[in-house]
C-alpha cells in the first residue's frame, strides 16, 4: 500500500470513529423501538429495555430530564435492564428533543401538564400488559423533570410498588398532595447537597410530609454534588454518582 493509500485509510477510519461517537452522543435523540396508546388514541413511542430470559420480570418506567428522550435516558434504561428489569424508557414530549436550557425550558412550558401525567399513565398501562412483566411489580422513576413526574405518577397510581425520585424539583410540602402515594409502595429520594434548583430544607420537609403519612422512604442527600449528577456517563465513575445508581438498584431489588 503506497503512502497516498495509507493516508485514505487512515481518514476513512477516524471518519468512521467520529461518525460513531456522533451517534453515541448522549445529547442526541434517543432511539424508540415501541409504539402504544395515549389519550384521545394518540400513537405514544418509547424505548423498551428488556433482560433475556422469558420472565416475568419487575418493570420501571423511566423518565427522562427536561431535555427530552435523548440517548443518555436510553443508555441508562439499558443499564438498568441488565440488572433484571424491564424498562420503558417513555416520551412525554412526543417526540421534541432539546440540546440548549432555553430550549428545554421551551418544551417543558409548552407541553400541557395534564398531557405530560396522560402519557405517562398510558406508558405505565402499557408496561403492566407486556407478557414479560409481571405487573404487580412495577415502580416509576425519573431524573430531574422526569423525578419530579416520577414523584407525581406515585400520587395518581396506587398500584405503583415503587417510586424513585432523582432530584425532581418542587417535591412535596404538603401532605394533602400526596394523594395515591400513601397507598403506593415505597419512595426513593436521591438529592444533591449542592443543588441550586432543590433547597435541603425542601428535600427534608418531603421527607417530613411522607413520614407523617406513614409513607416508606429513603431520602438520601449526597454531598459535594449537585443537580443532574447521575448520567450514562458519571453512573459507574466510583464517585457519588455511582453510589446513587447502587442504591436504587438496592433500593428496586429490595421492594420489587
Amino acid at each position: 500500500m503506497n503512502g497516498l493509500s495509507v493516508t485514505a485509510a487512515l481518514l476513512v477510519l477516524a471518519l468512521g470513529v467520529v461518525g460513531n461517537v456522533s451517534a453515541q452522543d448522549p445529547m442526541d435523540p434517543g432511539p424508540t423501538n415501541v409504539s402504544y396508546s395515549g389519550p384521545g388514541g394518540v400513537t405514544l413511542r418509547g424505548y423498551l429495555a428488556q433482560p433475556s430470559g422469558s420472565g416475568p420480570f419487575p418493570a420501571v418506567v423511566m423518565v427522562h430530564e427536561w431535555w427530552g428522550l435523548n440517548r443518555d435516558t436510553t443508555m441508562l434504561a439499558d443499564a438498568l435492564s441488565r440488572e433484571g428489569y424491564v424498562v420503558l424508557a417513555a416520551d412525554a414530549f412526543r417526540g421534541s428533543v432539546a440540546k440548549t436550557p432555553a430550549d428545554a425550558m421551551k418544551q417543558v412550558s409548552a407541553t400541557p401538564r395534564e398531557q405530560i401525567a396522560s402519557d405517562l399513565d398510558a406508558a405505565l398501562d402499557f408496561v403492566r400488559t407486556l407478557a414479560k412483566v409481571d405487573a404487580e411489580r412495577v415502580a416509576s422513576l425519573g431524573f430531574c423533570f422526569g423525578g419530579t413526574q416520577s414523584m407525581y405518577m406515585g400520587t395518581r397510581n396506587p398500584e405503583l410498588a415503587a417510586v424513585v425520585i432523582f432530584y425532581g424539583s418542587g417535591p412535596i410540602q404538603e401532605a394533602s398532595q400526596l394523594g395515591s402515594m400513601r397507598q403506593a409502595g415505597p419512595v426513593l429520594g436521591i438529592y444533591g447537597q449542592e443543588d441550586g434548583n432543590i433547597p435541603v430544607d425542601q428535600v427534608r420537609n418531603f421527607e417530613k410530609v411522607l413520614n407523617s403519612r406513614n409513607v416508606e422512604n429513603t431520602i438520601t442527600i449526597f454531598p459535594g454534588v449537585g443537580h443532574a449528577f447521575v448520567k450514562s456517563t458519571t453512573y459507574r465513575n466510583g464517585e457519588q454518582a455511582e453510589r446513587a445508581w447502587k442504591q436504587m438498584v438496592q433500593f428496586l431489588d429490595r421492594t420489587l
